[in-house]
């Protein structure tokens, strides 16, 4: 009885949990691609041909230098679950 009663009520939640776990599995993909050092690398590689090729300054280079290398410094915050996948 009890479980269909846990059923009843959980049942309309469950389209909004699948969509809060979807939004938390691109986050995490998102998070692994802007730390990914071969990433940082590729973006390094295209800031130094553009400013070869004249399409950027100096100073425009340094400053994409720091903020590539400035993430793979920090590592994204996360909240760690301990409860059942899920929850």
């Amino acid at each position: 009885m009890i479980d269909v009663l846990t059923l009843l009520f959980r049942w309309p939640l469950l389209p909004m949990r699948g969509l809060i776990r979807l939004a938390e599995l691109l986050r995490d993909q998102a998070d692994r691609e802007l730390h990914d050092p071969a990433a940082v690398q590729r973006q390094l590689q295209e800031a130094a041909e553009a400013r070869d090729a004249g399409l950027l300054t100096d100073e425009e280079l340094s400053q994409i230098e720091n903020e590539a290398v400035g993430r793979l410094l920090r590592q994204p915050t996360r909240v760690i679950s301990t409860g059942p996948p899920g929850q």
